[in-house]
């Protein structure tokens, strides 16, 4: 068995023991055949050590940019064992051998679990992804929790139809199948967030997991999966297996007996996980990819709240979100007003320790990310945008990013065009209606978008108009467990949360019974 490391959580006194193996079967293991490092000092110690295979995991606290623990990273053999494992689970234990009841028993029993441990898993997520406790605690581990329990009530309520063919000779009926061995391939901005809207919905049908999660934030998702075990799962239905993406998950993607691989992250990778699931066996795909989200505020808006919105949409997880609301579009009659309004707003905002109360966000999750986003800033100066506020780094440790403000953007510019990930918004202003649609729409994402006004007939011909799978009008970012969730254009397909999410984890079976009808022959 692989052996646990014991975390000191300085800021608290806590001491944390989280799992450095692989979970397969219920059990941490260590690997077949690996001990490479996942994390981005890779490549730097390979090449320094080119004879050694003694490395692990370095998870790094990005808040003082100290190593965390050593995780053992999974190898391709190990996702062959960890996928047997849950084709074994799914044939035996779970799958149809189960009733709905005992699934939603079980899962409910899981969300328990991690209410119970809300607090040490929400100083766990701080430190090894910078999110301030306070967030991963009250926001996503209480969504976490919920989301559970919403699939939990769905397990028992998997139905089909009943169809009329011949009322005197046959009818037909349709299941609805778990889909059997999912790939789960999770990201590193909501590490306890992203791992509950992907189990929920795959145990409440039937189905059994191969999780991988970030290389970068391993750690929660090892931590959980103790409670796996607490809460009575069987072995093989969850399993863990911590991993680079171009090891773990492109192994997942392209393994003849996964049924399914869902995944959250890059547009890029979305694609090579689409080609290596065609190019296998043709497996189901979901993509949750990513976002170039643009949030409108028009002359009618409550400009005070509007401000708060756009407030939450880009700094929300300090800018590392998926939907975030990178591109602001103001009409031209209220421009210096509302910016005005937003600068004071964003000024408000701190971004610092995870573990310090007053903090709103943590840093950003690593220095490749750090590098990424100041690359995006400079890129922006150069190309002619102005920077009213934040653009500059600060001295010390800690991979900190300051709420930053662009204007004077054009369309043409590349923090304009392409996802930052980070805490930056351009701002544009607009004359009319019909132009913020048009500018709006032009980009190759579609997942979320955003609109404030108090004319309800313009949100409702904007919202329409809009080319996202999500569109917020006077909010921004929030999500509930019970309403989809997905993108469109080149944001992925698919869809995750709500009764929609049920659909990506089940096949449809029609089944045609005669009991009438006699067949004449020959024909």
């Amino acid at each position: 068995m692989a052996q646990p490391v014991t975390i000191n959580v300085a800021s608290t006194g806590r001491k944390i023991t989280v799992p450095t193996g692989l979970f397969i079967n219920n059990e941490f293991v260590p690997s077949v055949d690996s001990k490479e490092t996942i994390e981005y000092v890779y490549v730097r110690m390979l090449r320094e050590h080119p004879a050694s295979r003694e490395i692990c995991d370095r998870c790094i606290n990005p808040a003082t940019e100290e190593v965390i623990c050593s995780i053992v990273a999974g190898s391709e053999k190990d996702i062959d064992i960890a996928v047997a494992a849950a084709r074994k689970a799914f044939k035996t234990t779970w799958g149809k051998n189960v009733t709905g009841f005992e699934r939603s028993r079980l899962i409910n029993k899981l969300a328990d679990l991690i209410e119970r441990d809300a607090q040490e898993l929400a100083e766990l997520e701080a430190l090894n992804n910078g999110k301030p406790v306070k967030i991963a605690r009250d926001f996503d581990i209480g969504d976490s929790v919920a989301c559970l329990r919403y699939y939990a009530g769905w397990a028992d309520k998997i139905l089909g139809q009943s169809i009329e063919v011949d009322n005197k000779t046959k009818f037909a009926f349709t299941r609805h199948d778990p889909i059997g061995v999912c790939g789960q391939i999770i990201p590193w901005n909501y590490p306890i967030n992203m791992w509950s809207w992907k189990v929920a919905p795959a145990l409440a049908c039937g189905c059994t997991i191969v999780m991988k999660p970030s290389e970068i934030t391993p750690l929660t998702a090892l931590k959980l999966s103790e409670l796996v075990v607490e809460a009575g799962f069987p072995p093989g239905v969850i399993n863990t297996v911590p991993s680079l993406g171009s090891v773990g998950g492109a192994a997942l993607s392209s393994h003849k007996d996964v049924d399914k691989v869902a995944f959250t992250g890059s547009t890029v990778t979305g694609r090579r996980i689409m080609e290596a699931a065609a190019k296998s066996n043709l497996k189901k795909v979901s993509l949750e990819l990513g976002g170039k989200s643009p949030n409108i505020v028009f002359e009618s808006a409550d400009l005070d709240q509007a401000a708060n919105w756009v407030g939450l949409g880009i700094l929300y997880n300090t800018g590392q979100d998926c939907t975030a609301g990178s591109r602001l579009f103001v009409q031209d009659t209220i421009y210096d007003k509302f910016i005005a309004i937003v600068v004071e707003k964003f000024k408000q905002m701190k971004i610092g320790d995870g573990f310090d109360e007053a903090s709103g966000g943590g840093p950003v999750v690593s220095k490749m990310q750090y590098d990424k986003i100041f690359s995006f800033i400079e890129s922006g100066k150069q190309e002619g945008a102005k920077a009213i506020l934040g653009g500059e780094k600060r001295p010390g440790k800690g991979y900190f990013v300051d709420p930053t403000i662009f204007v004077d953007v054009t369309p043409d510019m590349k923090i304009v065009r392409e996802e930052i990930f980070g805490p930056v918004l351009s701002v544009a202003k607009f004359k009319t209606e019909e132009e913020v649609i048009e500018i709006a729409n032009d980009t190759a994402y579609g997942l979320g978008a955003g609109l404030h006004s108090n004319d309800a007939n313009q949100c409702m011909r904007v919202s329409q108009a809009l080319e996202a799978g999500t569109v917020w009008v006077n909010q921004y970012n929030i999500l509930t467990n019970n309403v989809p969730f997905g993108g469109k254009k080149q944001s992925g397909i698919g869809r995750e949360l709500g009764s929609y999410a049920l659909e990506e984890y089940t096949s449809v079976k029609a089944i045609h019974w005669n009991y009438g009808e006699k067949l004449d022959w020959p024909l």
